[in-house]
């Protein structure tokens, strides 16, 4: 069996010196407000795990108590990967969008992809990273925030 999972994040700005994605530092003059460290990419791709194996959403497994303030978002993904893995569920491949005027994160993406392949503890080719810009329309454009899309395939053992 297969199932197609989507997840989505969004986290405002603050002034800072680097914003996470996919567990990897990126200089910036930003940070995100968020009560973990603010891993956009993470998140989405938390909830696209959960979503594609049935399982809700990460609500459902971790709240906003003190427990996981300024948490290490790889902490939620390596839990939700036990979660699916239990499930019987193997990831196929993940196809993900961030979105952000800045930092300019098509630099990254390479870097990114093989943070997520070891984390995941999957072929670095089942991983793919996109960056868009929002050509300065909304609150991305006016760089108050950031956001995050992830698709994916799991397939049951």
């Amino acid at each position: 069996m297969i199932r197609v999972g989507h997840g989505y994040d969004s986290h405002r700005y603050k002034k800072g010196e680097y914003i996470k994605l996919g567990g990897i530092k990126i200089s910036s003059n930003y940070a995100t407000v968020a009560h973990s460290d603010g891993d956009v990419l993470l998140h989405a791709l938390c909830d696209a795990l959960l979503g594609a194996s049935g399982n809700g959403d990460m609500g459902v497994y971790f709240d906003n108590s003190e427990k996981y303030k300024d948490m290490d978002s790889i902490f939620f993904l390596k839990k939700i990967m036990q979660i699916i893995q239990d499930d019987g569920y193997s990831i196929v491949n993940i196809d993900a969008t961030i979105i952000a005027e800045k930092p300019r994160i098509s630099a990254y993406a390479k870097k990114i992809e093989k943070s997520l392949s070891e984390i995941l503890d999957i072929n670095i080719s089942s991983v793919n990273i996109k960056s868009k810009s929002n050509d300065f329309m909304g609150y991305i454009g006016r760089n108050e925030g950031i956001k995050a899309h992830v698709s994916l395939l799991i397939e049951k053992k």
